[in-house]
């Protein structure tokens, strides 16, 4: 008797350590799949921010060709200027050169004293011809000046308010004053060399297209509100830390 009680209670014993170390090794499985599926995510997620991040290198070099190719066409436009101010200095040169013909003109006809009249006609008709033509030279310089002038307005403008973007503060917005970064448009028209000049001397690493500075700035700068709220509700509007 006393043997049988003492063989069920090992039986007991053992059937409580086996329970207790199958619920131990349960929770390390069930923790080592929680991990494993974080990874997962983790690595679902990097991929995706890989894909991002090259959509906006390609929109970036989009953007880069097109301002080299408006600065080549601003670069000719004052060449055509210059060109069309040298035609126009030349006309009046030429056209001052006829009076001297015309003077000419008189006295190869004293032998004939006949038609004086005529030939004094002839330097009158060509000495009218240039002031006609003068307006229109001196034309030309005017409609330049204009060009100049709007092409200089986008340079003045009231500085932005960076601390709207995720991940702008009070510190990180003087770092980019420093940087000479003052509007939402200089930002999003940064090239991949423009966010590793800026992540080097702001010490980040990558931070720039995890919190999409370039995509919250080019929203911003065509004032589109609405997408912005949408696509960045926790971005404060007054200040962002």
């Amino acid at each position: 008797m006393g043997t049988f009680f003492y063989m069920l209670l090992a039986f007991l014993a053992g059937v409580l350590v086996g329970w207790f170390l199958w619920g131990r090794l349960r929770g390390e499985l069930d923790s080592l799949r929680g991990d494993l599926d974080r990874t997962r995510s983790e690595r679902d997620r990097l991929r995706a921010d890989s894909d991002r991040l090259t959509g906006e290198l390609d929109a970036c070099g989009k953007t880069r060709a097109d301002l080299e190719r408006r600065l080549r066409e601003a670069q000719a436009t004052p060449a055509a200027g210059t060109g069309a101010a040298k035609a126009a200095s030349q006309a009046p040169a030429a056209l001052m050169s006829t009076p001297a013909a015309a003077k000419s003109a008189p006295a190869a006809a004293k032998p004939a004293p006949k038609k004086p009249a005529a030939a004094k006609a002839a330097p009158a008709a060509k000495t009218s011809a240039p002031k006609a033509s003068v307006p229109k030279a001196t034309a030309a310089p005017k409609t330049a000046a204009p060009a100049k002038a709007t092409a200089a307005k986008p340079a003045s403008g009231k500085p932005d308010n960076l601390r709207r973007l995720i991940g702008i503060g009070p510190v990180n917005e003087k770092l980019l004053k420093a940087q000479g970064v003052t509007s939402f448009a200089q930002i999003a028209a940064w090239t991949a060399a423009d966010i590793k000049r800026i992540e080097d001397v702001m010490n980040f690493d990558g931070r720039i297209a995890r919190e999409r500075w370039i995509e919250q700035a080019k929203l911003l700068a065509a004032g589109d509100e609405t997408e912005f709220a949408k696509q960045f509700p926790t971005a404060g509007t007054a200040s962002n830390t």
